[in-house]
């Protein structure tokens, strides 16, 4: 996907990866006008010997910009996810404000998550941060839980939802959330 953002505009995409043998998203955002906001969040679900790429670039080419990236995977089996993001600052993008996350969660000793966030700055006057986290599930978490009456299955299918929670909250429209919602708990069930 290829977008020219003009002056005061906002770009928000949703991108959320739940099947697929061999899948590749590709986000290229050239930021050409004061005043824009460009959000891109993803939630990648993998299982099996699934492989999903994610590769994103944001081109800050105009001052007083926005850009927000988060980007959360959820790997099982022995499934491979990758995050690339590169976010561009050009040396006239002063008071650019830039945030680059990724979150990985590995389900098995398996299943691998390569995660390379980029930030290429030439101004001087920004705001700008990126950063990676890949771990397993939170073993004493599911414990507490467990000791509260709720199954083990429930409760990694809890952790598993409230992770991908940060990007199933900014979809706006209620239904296709909820339709979201179901497939993660029928995957994790």
């Amino acid at each position: 996907i290829d977008v020219v953002q003009k002056a005061n505009s906002t770009y928000t995409a949703n991108t959320v990866t739940l099947n697929g043998g061999l899948v590749r998203n590709n986000y290229n955002i050239e930021v050409k006008g004061q005043g824009c906001e460009t959000n891109l969040y993803g939630l990648y679900l993998t299982s099996g010997n699934q492989h999903i790429d994610n590769h994103t670039i944001v081109d800050h080419i105009e001052p007083n910009c926005e850009s927000n990236e988060v980007y959360i995977g959820v790997m099982d089996d022995r499934s491979t996810a990758v995050f690339n993001g590169k976010v561009f600052v050009r040396s006239e993008a002063q008071k650019t404000n830039a945030y680059q996350q990724n979150k990985n969660m590995l389900l098995t000793d398996n299943a691998s998550a390569y995660s390379k966030p980029e930030l290429e700055i030439y101004a001087d006057d920004v705001k700008c941060s990126h950063g990676s986290t890949t771990g397993q599930v939170d073993e004493e978490a599911i414990f507490y839980l467990q000791t509260r009456g709720v199954s083990e299955v429930s409760a990694r299918k809890m952790m598993i939802r409230a992770f991908a929670n940060e990007i199933l909250d900014n979809i706006k429209i209620d239904a296709l959330r909820d339709i979201l919602e179901s497939k993660i708990d029928e995957r994790f069930s």
